[in-house]
């Protein structure tokens, strides 16, 4: 934890960490749920998020950087959701030895329609925001997920605990 002097500082970090083990432990629940409802591994789900929100063919070196997961792990998650439908595998045209995976769009309208079907109450989080406190937010979220990715890596190479 860090050292911090001034109580009101000291207090607020400690609110703020609380706050965040909170959200991070309720997001990752809404996730499951959302997984579940759709008959699907949560990180399909999250993928599928970054997919949507990035369109576009991927090769599996691509997914695994985009996802923070190993190649390997990466290829699993291409395989389920190739099996459900969700993606598909096609031989890049400019490079016939690589592969590229593709949304299939009506498949993965079906995880899309969920997410509008919810995404009004989470964007009325954001209504009494002003446009600054919305530029914080963003920054923040753009650092912790640059910073989430670094920590990944630096975790994969670390040797496993006994």
């Amino acid at each position: 934890m860090i050292q911090v002097t001034e109580p009101r500082r000291a207090r607020l970090y400690e609110e703020l960490s609380k706050e965040s083990r909170r959200y991070l432990a309720a997001y990752v629940l809404f996730n499951q749920a959302v997984a579940d409802h759709l008959g699907l591994h949560p990180t399909d789900v999250q993928f599928l998020s970054l997919l949507t929100a990035e369109p576009g063919p991927r090769t599996v070196k691509q997914i695994a950087d985009m996802t923070g997961l190993t190649t390997g792990s990466a290829t699993r998650l291409v395989d389920r959701l190739e099996r459900e439908g969700y993606v598909a595998r096609a031989p890049d045209q400019q490079d016939r030895r690589r592969v590229l995976v593709t949304p299939v769009a009506d498949r993965v309208a079906r995880v899309t329609a969920v997410w509008d079907d919810l995404g009004q109450a989470w964007q009325s989080l954001f209504d009494d925001h002003t446009d600054e406190e919305l530029e914080v937010i963003t920054r923040h979220m753009r650092r912790a997920h640059d910073l989430s990715h670094s920590q990944m890596q630096h975790l994969r190479a670390l040797p496993k605990p006994d």
